[in-house]
């Protein structure tokens, strides 16, 4: 089932789309600004909530592992895509990295503050 944004049903939540103590400092400190996931966890226009701070999720797309580029290794806050790989595959033991996996691709940027 897709929604009307053509995209497939959800698989998870977005409150499930950056749980890593680690990763929520990244996003916090601006030093990460998307994340990959083998499901989609949120659609474009969500918004995610880490540590009283809202972020906004701007695009959702689906992209294989061998399409890793260095720039979205440095997206994810790891400065190579061997980096990213090796976090990734000490966090999933027993996941093998296969360049022809898909995975969904979550980018986002904090939410304006406005003042009124």
């Amino acid at each position: 089932m897709s929604n009307t944004l053509g995209l497939p049903a959800k698989t998870c939540e977005i409150d499930r789309l950056i749980t890593n103590s680690k990763d929520i400092e990244k996003v916090l400190a601006g030093k990460k600004t998307a994340t990959r996931r083998n499901g989609r966890y949120a659609d474009p226009g969500g918004r995610m909530v880490l540590k009283g701070h809202s972020f906004i999720v701007e695009r959702v797309y689906e992209q294989t592992l061998g399409e890793l580029t260095e720039t979205m290794a440095l997206q994810e806050g790891y400065v190579s895509v061997e980096e990213y790989k090796n976090s990734i595959l000490s966090s999933h033991p027993g996941m093998r990295w296969l360049p022809q996996m898909k995975i969904w691709v979550h980018e986002f940027s904090p939410e304006e503050e406005t003042t009124e």
